[in-house]
């Protein structure tokens, strides 16, 4: 997937550098050069250090942890540019942090995903590109338009190549909220779908509930956006085995795995967990059983389109 024009600029920033050379090789053309370090103080420091008047400029720059300083450089990279006289800015945020708090669930609370789009907004991008939003309505937090393309494809992919589709299988939404997300994947592999009704009665914390659905003898599919703490994951996976289910898979788009979240997946009855490199894993939580799929492919094709003004979302239903 070749793209090659003077007019079109990919830089990055220090949030996922390995994903960014990937997208710049699958794009054909050179990282864009730039100084983004730290004062003494621990503010961000940034320098452009070639001309972009006037160009298509596209930020790699996921919102992961260190989500608060990853941001930042987001920012002001985009206000870096925008000074600079770029054409057009867009942010490439494959995981787009802050996004779970996308509503009041209690009093006195804020919705952060809302503020977080309009910082980026306000800081110069034109529009911007996400990859498996927590929830669709934060694109109408954007004050511009919004790219958003689900790695659902991507994933249902690489499901079928190992045979996991159609036969004995059942797609699982480990709560009531992915339901649309576990019946886009249970369309794309021609399997039936269950759910696992749970409640939180903290932040990072689950408890299930009841599992709606035959799992019974059967390979069940855990889909989900992100895997964080991987709570919700493990205790799904105990539930859907109590409950008879010969073998469990666990897919998620973002893998955070903050915490104890890997010795969580190692030790649960889970066969393997599947997730994308939006966000880097390091090899220290790289366990055996953790797959990583690359979305650069994905990043690339989009790039590219945005860049000629073509329809991002066919890229959806060809991808």
């Amino acid at each position: 997937m070749l793209c090659p024009d003077d007019n079109l600029k990919v830089f990055a920033g220090n949030a996922n550098p390995q994903l960014a050379q990937d997208i710049a090789r699958e794009l054909g053309v050179t990282l864009g050069k730039i100084l983004v370090s730290r004062f003494s103080d621990g503010e961000t420091r940034v320098r452009i250090e070639e001309s972009i008047r006037g160009a298509d400029v596209f930020i790699i720059q996921p919102t992961c942890p260190p989500v608060n300083e990853n941001l930042m450089e987001l920012l002001i990279m985009c206000d870096a540019f925008k000074r600079a006289s770029a054409g057009r800015i867009v942010p490439i945020v494959p995981y787009y942090g802050y996004a779970r708090q996308d509503k009041k669930i209690n009093p006195r609370e804020p919705i952060s995903a809302k503020l977080v789009a309009d910082l980026i907004r306000h800081a110069g991008a034109d529009r911007i590109f996400a990859i498996d939003l927590h929830a669709g309505q934060i694109q109408g937090f954007f004050d511009a338009p919004v790219d958003h393309l689900p790695a659902g494809p991507l994933i249902a992919r690489y499901l079928r190549s190992k045979g996991l589709y159609d036969g004995n299988i059942v797609v699982v939404s480990p709560d009531v909220g992915g339901v649309e997300r576990a019946t886009m994947l249970a369309e794309e592999l021609a399997t039936p779908l269950a759910i696992i009704a749970k409640r939180r009665p903290e932040p990072n914390r689950a408890e299930v509930l009841e599992i709606i659905g035959d799992v019974q003898g059967k390979v069940a599919i855990m889909i989900d956006d992100m895997i964080d703490t991987a709570g919700s994951i493990t205790e799904g996976a105990r539930a859907l085995k109590e409950r008879g289910a010969r073998e469990i898979y666990a897919c998620a788009t973002h893998g955070i795995l903050s915490g104890n979240a890997v010795e969580r997946l190692a030790a649960a009855p889970i066969t393997e967990v599947v997730i994308t490199d939006t966000i880097p894993v390091p090899p220290e939580k790289r366990i055996p059983k953790l797959t990583v799929l690359s979305v650069a492919t994905l990043c690339a094709r989009a790039i590219c389109r945005i860049h000629r003004d073509e329809s991002v979302s066919q890229l959806y239903e060809t991808f």
